[in-house]
């Protein structure tokens, strides 16, 4: 997973309330005491809200992804680019190999 390859989350750029996202597109950066990587939207959309917290205290990314530490929500532009994305456990199985 991401999280784990950057390692702890020390600074995160989120995209502002309004902005419009293509699918692809650069949208923010996390850096880590390891790394530093950009974020790209997986979908197209506008952003809807943001997760001022994480830029606050990144580390809420590493504590609690899925509650906590979300980043941000988007209103879909299209979506059948959903039919496109993996599950999760496709997902942990693709960083498994050496394709990622």
């Amino acid at each position: 997973m991401l999280q784990d390859a950057l390692g702890d989350v020390v600074f995160a750029q989120l995209p502002d309330v309004g902005t419009v996202i293509g699918s692809k597109d650069e949208c923010g950066a996390l850096e880590s005491v390891k790394a530093a990587s950009e974020l790209f939207s997986p979908v197209s959309g506008k952003v809807v809200e943001k997760n001022s917290a994480v830029e606050e205290s990144p580390g809420l990314i590493n504590q609690s992804c899925y509650d906590k530490g979300w980043l941000f929500k988007l209103e879909l532009a299209d979506a059948s680019e959903l039919e496109k994305l993996m599950d999760e456990k496709t997902y942990e199985d693709f960083c498994k190999t050496d394709a990622h």
